[in-house]
């Protein structure tokens, strides 16, 4: 059982990550015969290009044994920061491209560190740019850089590496009617360890399609820990501060792999 520390970190995990581009929007039905070159195409032409993002979430969590669930303040700063507070600051994280940390009042602890526990969790490299991808509803790796196979799978365009990825096994399902992410999963069957997240259902704010609802499930030989996220009251582009600053007198959490 994973303790209370790594408990935590995995919902800050989860949680957690311009010029507006030209869109390309279906009409739900699927295509056949469209490649997986071209499925991908329209994956990043409906990336969604924002300054800003800001609304409520609220997040259900369990570990198999008990459930919790929290209302959070949720801020984004594309590529430069993701913020959250519970009520009244109890708990808030801040993440950036080169720092992971957050703080609990109700414990009087606080993590401040790297990616290297994430990238340890995940058992691959793991940065800013993926925990973004992962509340965005977009891919968590960048699809162009492999070439996939492509098949029909629950009314959606799947796709898996040509060639094996060296560290995981990967798969990644895109709705037809916004080209965002339906599903994608990375596992490693060696340790028995899988990563999916399913995005629900998807909501349009301004000229923008965002995840509503998505759940992220981490299962490893002994224990699955499932996260349901639901976003509210998105807005974008307004004025935004990131207020943070870790309490005097709260004790550092030193993770370790048996956090893991």
């Amino acid at each position: 059982m994973r303790s209370r520390t790594g408990v935590g970190f995995m919902v800050i995990l989860c949680l957690v990550l311009s010029c507006k581009s030209a869109k390309v929007v279906g009409d739900g039905s699927i295509d056949e015969k469209l490649s997986a070159k071209n499925v991908i195409r329209k994956h990043y032409q409906n990336q969604t290009n924002f300054n800003t993002l800001s609304g409520k979430a609220k997040i259900d969590y369990s570990d198999g044994e008990s459930t919790q669930s929290v209302n959070v303040s949720l801020r984004i700063q594309k590529d430069k920061a993701i913020w959250m507070s519970a009520p009244l600051g109890l708990v808030k994280a801040y993440i950036t491209p080169t720092r992971v940390s957050f703080y609990n009042k109700l414990q009087n602890e606080y993590f401040d560190g790297d990616f290297s526990y994430l990238s340890e969790l995940l058992g691959t490299e793991l940065n800013f740019d993926n925990v973004q991808n992962l509340l965005l509803g977009h891919a968590l790796f960048d699809l162009r850089k492999e070439k996939y196979n492509v098949s029909i799978a629950r009314a959606n365009y799947q796709l898996k590496p040509k060639q094996a990825l060296p560290v995981f096994k990967a798969l990644f399902q895109v709705e037809p009617t916004n080209f965002k992410i339906a599903t994608q999963q990375l596992s490693q069957p060696s340790k028995r360890r899988l990563l999916e997240i399913d995005y629900k259902d998807y909501q349009k704010v301004s000229a923008w399609i965002l995840p509503k609802r998505l759940t992220v499930a981490a299962v490893d030989s002994t224990q699955t820990n499932s996260i349901d996220i639901e976003y509210r009251n998105m807005e974008f582009n307004k004025q935004l501060n990131f207020p943070y600053k870790i309490p005097k007198g709260f004790t550092e959490i030193v993770l370790n792999k048996n956090d893991i």
